[in-house]
């Protein structure tokens, strides 16, 4: 290998890396609490995505392979919330919620929460509501 080689193989290193180490790190963390489904597909072998984030998914040839990369797409998108300032959703084995509070909306208040529950990756509009008026009270 050239020296220039040499230099141009160290400088995309420091691409490959988007994130910081330590938020990359926490990241992991959060992602590996995540519950991860994994179903047979007949084009590419499996795919896996996360019950907490729904639209975020992988694949793999292998259930392993899968599960793997899955993870890695998981870790990828928390690790963009967090950068952002936002907070991913909670593991849903995580604190248990008992306490409940009700609100009435109109019929279009509804299905645009839903809508923009969907847009956003929501299991639903209590996930999309709880996640919403947490970071406002943040």
């Amino acid at each position: 290998m050239s020296a220039r080689s040499k230099k141009n193989s160290k400088s995309r290193k420091k691409t490959d890396a988007p994130f910081d180490a330590a938020l990359w790190r926490r990241a992991a963390d959060i992602a590996s609490g995540y519950k991860l489904m994994i179903q047979k597909d007949p084009d590419v072998g499996y795919l896996g995505q996360a019950l907490e984030m729904p639209l975020v998914m992988a694949d793999g040839s292998t259930i392993a392979k899968c599960a793997a990369s899955t993870l890695e797409a998981m870790t990828a998108a928390v690790a963009t919330l967090l950068e952002r300032g936002e907070q991913p959703p909670l593991p849903s084995n995580a604190e248990k919620r008992t306490a409940q509070i009700n609100i009435r909306v109109t019929e279009e208040e509804k299905l645009r929460l839903e809508e923009a529950a969907q847009r956003q990756g929501f299991r639903g509009i209590s996930d999309y509501m709880r996640s919403a008026a947490l970071k406002e009270a943040s």
